[in-house]
């Protein structure tokens, strides 16, 4: 159970790395920053605060790697995003809405409601 509260900023971050780490074997902040077209100076800046906040491990040679609080969170939005994005498709939704939609949606949505949308999904 998650009980830390992270930003939406961090939030995407830790999914990002999570996205990345599921196709390469190796995530760096050079890799986030060409994913989310972010400067890398501003990935640097938010890879510092996640290490701080123990949701990341960097080493020496820079390869980031989620924790098991970091791994937590990005579970949780990811799936979040999945569900809310597949979902808005068959309500009917273009893709493309549907995706920046859920992406909005995944960090403001309370667990209780997320959990109810998704019994619902799931029973249908």
């Amino acid at each position: 159970m998650i009980t830390m509260h992270v930003n939406e900023s961090a939030e995407n971050y830790l999914e990002t790395i999570l996205i990345l780490s599921k196709t390469r074997p190796v995530v760096r902040s050079v890799d986030i920053a060409e994913e989310l077209g972010f400067k890398k100076s501003s990935v640097s800046v938010a890879m510092k605060n996640l290490r701080e906040k123990e949701h990341i491990r960097v080493t020496k040679e820079g390869f980031i790697y989620l924790t098991e609080s970091g791994r937590e969170i990005a579970e949780m939005i990811y799936e979040r995003h999945e569900l809310l994005s597949r979902w808005l498709t068959k309500l009917g939704v273009d893709e493309k809405v549907a995706v920046d939609d859920a992406c909005r949606i995944e960090h403001v949505i309370s667990r209780e409601s997320f959990e109810a949308i998704k019994k619902y999904i799931n029973s249908k």
